[in-house]
């Protein structure tokens, strides 16, 4: 695998699907705990838990089932979220069912026996490392987000294997392209080096690509979404939704020696020995997954399609929606091919389900909530329903059975923003009110409603009011165009970082709990260090010239690009036998890859490793040029002359709106 070095202001810039297990958790300090919960949020809470059956214990069960061994002190440490805090009694700053979830996810923590021959790592990071037996060692299935992690992890299992610890890990999967499940491949590497490697169909292509473009937005908007700068305590981050919180170290990745063909729905190998039917699941919770069923086990593995809730449709850092439709149908085809036989579900987050009665109801209500979010979604659309009033319409008609089963409940994807989602997939995010068609830029608009409602001072007085009676979803909307129009006004700020706070005290969700409270945060302090870091280039190096280049075009100053005119470029690169032709026109650079260089401007010669860090700031191309490791035929300014059209992004851009300077 080529292993380039890539520049950091690329890394900055990207992104995977599994964001929030790449930022980094080095939490700031700041002396600032976070106020009490408000009687308002107190009383919200204490109701939502009388509608909770706390008695139904049947997760905590399955999640301390047949531990084999707890964690050692060497082990558990490569786990960076502590929440000692979280007792017995949710505290009145959490709501209930987002602190059982919490609780629950606090369980995990050691070897697992998931059957005869599947064993389990749980509590070391944010998914599950997976032990199954073959011929002639194990299969890794799924290996956690870093190297440190999957090393450790593997390391303390062999050790405290029942059986065939000595022998050595024969194969590895991934079953879909997020980096919590690829990411410490390179660990397992280390140990075993004769490792095959199998992936999900196009899993390199969806890796590398999925989040390129918008990677520097994902990143700032994930740093909300995953709590990145949150304190530790019970006013702060509670829970990861999928587990407890993810490792620290190196992302990796290993290119598989065999992905599946993409040729159909199912794909059946004998790895080492054993027959593991695959099902292509692309397109649900990931753009490249698959599940597995293991006949002489009858042991279904699915993936990120189920855990102890409900998950993302759309996720709030920012990614294309997913299909909640093929969503449903891919449970219920698990189910028609392996529901009569199966006696044991076991995944990528949260634990093992036992028994073929319990595994058909976990994944008819799985299946059931996803389907019943596009359904319903659809339904209310169809009755007029607006985007903006969807997400509290489909509450509304949430079946029993679904609203009292814990494991439908959003603690990472929500009822709101799925149901959101699912609605600006078919219908976009206009809802066809003249009035949202063409509305003011967000700064002039705030300013026009301030001055409608009669002047800051009039808005903060009903503001406070307001807030005085609990009805913060209203005073957020109102305080937030008082700031948005002046900044400065800090009594507005104050009580907007006061009202987000509350907010987020009362959320179920995960992400919206650590949403509301960094946006309280910034508000009072600031934007703090502790955001995304950047993605790793053990796994960047594995992207394509023109997808390079693609992102490279989202750099482009158009205006600037725009006066140089016409600009043709053929980009050769030795090292991979590829062309490039790459045109700036108009403002806008395209490229293409072609079989034999054409007419154009100028020739550049050199190994894609190395255009990389020219383009990117890290080598000159007249330095490369004395070296004899690239050459130049044309124009020789050609190269420059694009490469000053790029602009760098701005990691840390306004969200709520920060002090002026």
């Amino acid at each position: 695998m080529n292993r380039s070095v890539i520049c950091i202001s690329i890394m900055a810039c990207l992104s995977f699907n599994a964001i929030g297990a790449q930022h980094e958790h080095d939490h700031i300090s700041v002396s600032y705990q976070g106020k009490d919960a408000t009687p308002h949020t107190v009383s919200a809470n204490k109701a939502m838990a009388k509608t909770l059956n706390f008695d139904d214990r049947a997760a905590f069960e399955q999640s301390s089932k047949n531990l084999i061994a707890e964690l050692d002190e060497k082990t558990a440490a490569i786990m960076r979220s502590e929440f000692e805090y979280l007792t017995d009694k949710a505290p009145d700053s959490i709501n209930p069912s987002l602190h059982r979830q919490a609780q629950l996810n606090m369980v995990a923590n050691g070897l697992y026996k998931v059957r005869d021959g599947i064993y389990q790592v749980r509590g070391t990071d944010l998914s599950n490392l997976t032990l199954i037996r073959s011929d002639n060692g194990w299969i890794a299935y799924d290996v956690l987000l870093t190297k440190e992690a999957a090393k450790l992890s593997l390391e303390f299992a062999m050790k405290n294997l029942p059986e065939g610890g000595e022998l050595p890990v024969v194969a590895m999967i991934y079953s879909h392209s997020h980096a919590d499940h690829f990411g410490g491949a390179r660990g397992v590497q280390e140990l075993y080096p004769d490792v095959k490697v199998y992936g999900s169909d196009n899993i390199t292509k969806e890796i590398v690509d999925e989040n390129v473009l918008a990677g520097n937005a994902m990143s700032r908007r994930a740093a909300y979404q995953y709590g990145a700068t949150l304190g530790k305590h019970d006013h702060g981050i509670v829970d990861a939704a999928l587990g407890k919180g993810i490792s620290k170290g190196e992302i990796t990745y290993v290119r598989p020696d065999y992905t599946l063909n993409g040729k159909g729905k199912w794909e059946t190998l004998t790895i080492d020995g054993l027959e593991m039917i695959f099902m292509d699941a692309s397109g649900t919770e990931a753009a490249s997954e698959m599940i597995t069923y293991i006949p002489s086990m009858k042991a279904l593995w699915t993936a990120e399609l189920t855990y102890q809730g409900m998950h993302n449709i759309y996720t709030l850092r920012g990614a294309k929606v997913r299909d909640s439709q093929k969503w449903s149908k891919d449970i219920n085809e698990m189910i028609n091919a392996f529901g009569s036989e199966v006696e044991t579900l076991f995944a990528s987050h949260s634990a093992p389900i036992w028994g073929n009665e319990e595994i058909n109801d976990f994944l008819r209500l799985q299946r059931d909530n996803y389907g019943f979010v596009h359904n319903q979604t659809l339904r209310l659309a169809n009755q007029g329903v607006t985007i903006q009033d969807i997400g509290d319409a489909i509450q509304e008609v949430i079946p029993e059975s679904i609203f009292k089963a814990w494991h439908t409940n959003g603690y990472h994807g929500t009822y709101s923003h799925n149901a959101k989602a699912v609605y600006n997939m078919y219908l976009g995010y206009f809802d066809m009110n003249p009035a949202n068609l063409n509305p003011l830029p967000t700064q002039p608009e705030a300013v026009k409603f301030v001055e409608y409602m009669g002047g800051a001072k009039n808005v903060i007085s009903k503001a406070q009011a307001d807030f005085a009676q609990g009805e913060y979803r209203f005073v957020a909307t109102a305080l937030n165009k008082v700031v948005m129009a002046d900044p400065g006004n800090q009594v507005a700020r104050h009580l907007l970082a006061d009202t987000y706070e509350q907010l987020g005290y009362q959320a179920e969700g995960a992400g919206w709990r650590n949403i509301y409270l960094t946006g309280a945060q910034e508000l009072r302090f600031g934007i703090k260090p502790g955001a995304p870091k950047s993605a790793s280039a053990d796994v960047i190096s594995e992207m394509d010239l023109p997808t390079l280049f693609d992102f490279l075009a989202v750099k482009v100053d158009s205006l600037k690009a725009a006066e140089l005119g016409l600009i043709t470029m053929n980009i050769v690169t030795p090292d991979n036998n590829k062309i490039l032709y790459v045109e700036m026109s108009n403002g806008n650079l395209s490229n293409i890859e072609v079989d034999q260089v054409k007419k154009a401007d100028a020739t550049l010669t050199v190994n894609q490793a190395d255009i990389t860090r020219i383009l990117l700031g890290e080598a000159k191309i007249e330095v490369l040029l004395k070296q004899g490791k690239a050459n130049i035929t044309g124009d020789s300014k050609a190269f420059d002359k694009i490469a000053s059209t790029l602009v760098e992004f701005d990691s840390n851009f306004e969200i709520v709106p920060l002090k002026a300077h």
